[in-house]
């Protein structure tokens, strides 16, 4: 199977599964994944969910995953505090 466009509409992916974290927020900020034909995985925005998709390698979503299991993006969590050290964005729930 030849690769899917990044930006297709999710609603072009009919037979997608979407699945969703147990511990996202109630607020719907949140990403769902599906798996798709030929190790490829969609990742579309919860609150858009006819909305475009991006697709990736199994192998990209490991890397990715196993990437912030190390904390390697742990810095984009962090905000500046005016008076004061970084600190971390509050909780969505």
């Amino acid at each position: 199977m030849s690769p899917l466009p990044y930006g297709m509409s999710a609603g072009d992916l009919p037979d997608a599964h979407w699945h969703k974290s147990p511990v996202s927020s109630p607020q719907g900020n949140c990403v769902e994944l599906a798996a798709l034909p030929g190790e490829q995985i969609a990742m579309r925005n919860s609150r858009h969910p006819d909305g475009p998709v991006l697709i990736f390698t199994k192998a990209q979503v490991k890397g990715l995953i196993e990437a912030m299991k190390h904390g390697s993006f742990d810095h984009l969590l962090i905000r500046p505090h005016a008076g004061g050290p970084p600190r971390p964005d509050p909780p969505d729930g």
